[in-house]
């Protein structure tokens, strides 16, 4: 069985993508797995370019496949904020709730017609030496005025995706993996790991 490393050590979001990509004949792992692994420079200007520096820092590392995610929130009412500084809002060791915190204080006088974001992932593949792909997906939506709801990570408490009433954090994680940026760049990522190891002779059944 091949190995695939998710480059990261956040557990709520290896355990989202584990969820998706479950049904692959992979032995799924994470960073930590790997203690001395040293996180590179996010300095990119993209969540594409973030994800492939990623990929390719953690392939060449462990000599594995690895699979990267750079995700953010892009808020039109902050001019794009935080984006691709997501993570780091509030600071290198805010919490998630720090920088939940932190967003709302800055939206707290913009009305419900201008409260429009949307969450955008990047996905990286990649061997060592080598980038395989890179995918992308997005999930419209708004922001709420308080936090709700006790699923998900990250900036879900506050994000209402478009067409619904409930918080990401509110949804079930089955629902929140059919529509969420993640997801939907994961499912895209999917296909190609599928096509790559049934070119190489492994076979995976579309599940």
């Amino acid at each position: 069985m091949r190995t695939l490393v998710i480059a990261t050590r956040n557990k709520g979001k290896a355990r989202e993508i584990a969820s998706i990509l479950g049904d692959l004949d992979l032995d799924i792992c994470d960073l930590e797995d790997y203690p001395d692994f040293e996180d590179p420079d996010e300095n990119t200007d993209s969540f594409t370019g973030n994800a492939a520096v990623k990929a390719i820092t953690a392939a060449d590392h462990t000599g594995e496949m690895c699979l990267a995610d750079d995700s953010g929130l892009v808020v039109d009412a902050l001019g794009g904020r935080p984006g691709v500084y997501s993570s780091r809002y509030a600071g290198s060791d805010a919490s998630d709730e720090d920088r939940v915190q932190k967003l709302l204080e800055e939206m707290a006088d913009v009305p419900d017609n201008l409260r429009s974001a949307r969450f955008v992932a990047a996905v990286a593949i990649a061997l060592p030496g080598r980038l395989v792909a890179v995918t992308e997906g997005r999930c419209e939506g708004m922001i709420v005025c308080s936090p709700r709801g006790e699923n998900g990570f990250g900036y879900d408490p506050i994000f209402i995706p478009q067409g619904m009433n409930k918080t990401m954090a509110e949804l079930p994680p089955e629902m929140k993996n059919k529509i969420s940026h993640r997801a939907r760049a994961l499912k895209a990522a999917k296909r190609v790991l599928m096509h790559f190891m049934d070119e190489n002779g492994v076979v995976f059944e579309d599940g």
